[in-house]
């Protein structure tokens, strides 16, 4: 067995997640295109607080950072956070005409559109000042996602944020999250990723990430190695192969859920979650990454990201159902 016990037992402190909350609509019924739709859905959206409300589910205190718009769809994400449980004391109102995140999402895999508003974004206002009022000794990990790292003040933020969580002993994590559209050059996001990925103790990504951060897709696993070998715990996922997760010198392989998927959204921000909070209930990797592929396969068939994020029970009686599936195309090379 592959063990991990960075985390193990320190669920009596709130995890603190940095990054981008929204507002996602959803055509209804599902499998309504966007063009046809009348009704939509609206749900909590944003990679970190999907993240923050996956971790809430499963009985965890969390905290978000962000910033949203000071108007009716800020009020509406403050609201959600708060009725999923998750601490709202650190996501500031902010006019100046910015906009919170608003995407509009299709529950259809065939020719599934996925649509995010992002021009001036009001996350990207985020500033030191938001993280200098954080008091990090409360808090046990940080979570960030790369979203964060796009554009300034947010990207020197999100990088003080890491800095002030390692110097107070927390550990740290990011989900690489690469949207090219997001950055000025390819050569730009390297350098800020590199510059990020320093101070972290577990990286997540899937292969086209790490591809980017390698100079070169082929070479991305072989950079994923390079990290473990540095002391990171590594995840490197490969879509419907499922995921290759490095440690030291050691590699676990694990598949995933066969599901029949409403949307292809969502997985990546579940998986996340459910097997973070798995490790802080128990130091078997291989366990914990069973619980994130199960989290994942549950996300992708139901409606919404936010709303589709299981509770402890749920999450727990469908690793039961599941676990021989998972546990068949995984493997400890």
């Amino acid at each position: 067995m592959v063990t991990c016990d960075w985390f193990l037992n320190q669920s009596d402190k709130p995890i603190l997640i940095v990054g981008r909350a929204g507002m996602d609509l959803y055509p209804d019924p599902p499998g309504t295109r966007t063009q046809d739709a009348i009704h939509f859905y609206a749900a909590l959206g944003g990679s970190s607080a999907n993240i923050a409300v996956a971790l809430s589910q499963q009985g965890f205190q969390t905290s978000l950072v962000t910033r949203v718009s000071d108007d009716a769809i800020g009020r509406f994400v403050i609201a959600q956070l708060q009725s999923y449980g998750v601490d709202s004391t650190h996501v500031k109102p902010v006019g100046e005409g910015t906009r919170a995140s608003l995407a509009v999402v299709e529950s259809r895999v065939d020719d599934h559109q996925s649509i995010i508003y992002r021009n001036n974004a009001s996350d990207f206002r985020m500033d030191i000042s938001d993280i200098e009022q954080i008091e990090f000794s409360k808090y046990s990990t940080l979570i960030i996602t790369g979203t964060c790292l796009t554009l300034e003040p947010s990207r020197s933020a999100a990088i003080l944020a890491l800095k002030q969580a390692k110097s107070h002993g927390l550990k740290t994590i990011m989900d690489l999250d690469y949207r090219p559209y997001s950055w000025e050059s390819k050569n730009q996001a390297k350098e800020v990723y590199e510059l990020a990925v320093d101070l972290l103790d577990v990286v997540i990504g899937n292969d086209e990430e790490f591809g980017h951060m390698a100079g070169d897709y082929l070479a991305g696993e072989g950079l994923a190695r390079r990290l473990a070998a540095k002391g990171k715990l590594v995840v490197y996922k490969r879509g419907e192969e499922g995921s290759r997760t490095y440690i030291e010198n050691a590699v676990i392989e694990t598949g995933i859920v066969q599901v029949k998927p409403l949307k292809p959204t969502g997985a990546g921000d579940s998986f996340l979650g459910a097997f973070i909070g798995q490790l802080f209930r128990s130091d078997d990797l291989a366990d914990a990454l069973i619980h994130g592929s199960c989290c994942a396969a549950i996300v992708v068939a139901n409606i919404g990201c936010a709303p589709a994020m299981p509770s402890k029970e749920q999450l727990k009686d469908f690793v039961k159902q599941h676990r021989q599936d998972v546990s068949q195309q995984s493997r400890v090379p």
